[in-house]
């Protein structure tokens, strides 16, 4: 490995939402975060709920973002490798972004050997044992039919209603059931830790809170916080997990 190189994970920046103020504000500062990081950064992990909504049209994407996506794109054409997870909000990315930005796309959770460590990681929603509603709506949002039946709605119907659906959950749904979330991803991480001694790290976005907690003989158990109330990240030197804030203007 290059000398001083590090690996970055940060999650729900929820860039464009209409329920926590200054989205603009919020994107202009995560990228001067991924400015101060670059030389640094061997691998950045982009670990869900990046973007409050996006849905790729075979013709169409949605408007903004410009200031982030160009940064990543940068980023990447300068060889730092751009894992971005899909989460629950930023479900619906297809060819676009991997094809545009050069960078990988994960659904769902993988295990991967990172400078020597074993890293479990995904975004948090898909884990575990969910609610029937959650896991019923969570199975429409992913099939494929009713992704194609939604994409035949004009963009001007479908944008406002899925803003309107993420701010009513975040404000009311996420609020409720976060002790259920909390614990539900400890629960898995617990048993899984139990089953595969080999897990140095979890790493999960979703919860919004910031954590760092042993579990079993040596894993950690990492939950990144977000870019609306904690402005936080995570960096790996191959050493050790440390959780990190940006104060950076």
């Amino acid at each position: 490995m290059t000398p001083n190189k590090k690996i970055y994970f940060i999650s729900d920046l929820h860039l464009g939402s209409n329920y926590a103020v200054n989205s603009l504000d919020r994107e202009r500062k995560v990228v001067k975060w991924l400015d101060s990081v670059k030389e640094s950064a061997l691998e950045i992990y982009l670990m869900g709920d990046i973007l409050d909504y996006w849905y790729e049209y075979k013709y169409v994407v949605p408007r903004g973002y410009v200031r982030f996506l160009g940064k990543i794109a940068e980023l990447s054409d300068a060889g730092v490798k751009i894992h971005w997870f899909i989460g629950n909000h930023d479900i619906w990315i297809f060819d676009y972004l991997p094809n545009e930005l050069g960078i990988e796309v994960v659904d769902g959770s993988v295990v991967r050997d990172i400078l020597g460590k074993r890293f479990f990681l995904t975004h948090g929603d898909g884990v575990g044992k969910h609610k029937r509603s959650f896991s019923f709506i969570r199975s429409i949002f992913r099939n494929k039919f009713c992704q194609l039946l939604y994409s035949a709605i004009h963009p001007r119907w479908t944008i406002p209603f899925a803003h309107g659906w993420s701010n009513h959950s975040r404000q009311s749904g996420m609020t409720e059931n976060l002790d259920h979330e909390i614990n539900n991803i400890k629960n898995f991480t617990k048993e899984y830790a139990a089953a595969h001694d080999d897990i140095d790290y979890f790493v999960y976005g979703h919860l919004h809170i910031l954590s760092d907690e042993k579990v079993g003989k040596k894993a950690h158990m990492i939950v990144l916080g977000d870019w609306i109330t904690h402005n936080s990240y995570a960096e790996f030197d191959g050493d050790k997990m440390v959780l990190c804030r940006y104060d950076g203007m």
